[in-house]
């Protein structure tokens, strides 16, 4: 899952939420050096991820990116679900993805002391251009698009994953709506599970 859907499956758990959000960039032991309930959101983060990547809807939804991209139909699928998710009018009515994102961002920055270095110029640009709040919006996802095509070795662009984002759009949703709730159920089983243990 890509950056709103993390921030989401954090519960409004702080900590939880910081350590959702840094995973990616903590490798190794190095997610020893966190306070214990940060690793517990570092934790939470990586079984969300095998538990989406191991979906059968998931698998469905890769498909459709996966003969122009191979393995990366995965990332591509990720930037999908969140705008799905932004657009979820059951999780975020009206104004609360403006609300949502907005405690996200003061949440996390109250905890920049703890930010791997890698993730501070993420957290920055995220913040200054609202990307939490802003992959409601089409275009959002073509940048992030562009923007994985980028970091990618392997990938010329990212013109034919808009176009097929686009094209495959109603598809693309079908899978959203069969799987999100699943991997909510999970992820707040899991939630409870790392904080109510003491270990």
């Amino acid at each position: 899952m890509n950056y709103l859907a993390h921030a989401y499956l954090s519960f409004n758990n702080p900590e939880i939420l910081l350590g959702n959000m840094i995973s990616d960039f903590v490798k190794g032991k190095k997610k020893f050096e966190y306070p214990a309930i940060v690793q517990k959101g570092i934790a939470l983060h990586r079984a969300i991820d095998e538990f989406t990547d191991n979906h059968e809807t998931t698998k469905k939804a890769k498909r459709i990116f996966k003969t122009e991209y191979g393995l990366y139909a995965g990332a591509f699928i990720d930037i999908a679900y969140d705008y799905f998710l932004a657009n979820d009018k059951n999780i975020f009515p009206s104004e609360s993805l403006s609300d949502f994102s907005n405690f996200a961002y003061q949440k996390i920055q109250s905890q920049q002391q703890f930010f791997p270095e890698k993730f501070s110029p993420v957290f920055y640009y995220m913040q200054l251009h609202n990307w939490l709040y802003n992959y409601q919006f089409k275009e959002a996802i073509a940048k992030s698009f562009r923007g994985l095509a980028y970091r990618a070795a392997y990938i010329k662009d990212a013109a034919a994953a808009i176009s097929i984002f686009e094209n495959n759009i109603d598809e693309l949703k079908n899978c959203y709506d069969a799987f999100f709730p699943s991997l909510k159920q999970f992820s707040f089983q899991k939630f409870c599970q790392l904080t109510t243990s003491s270990e």
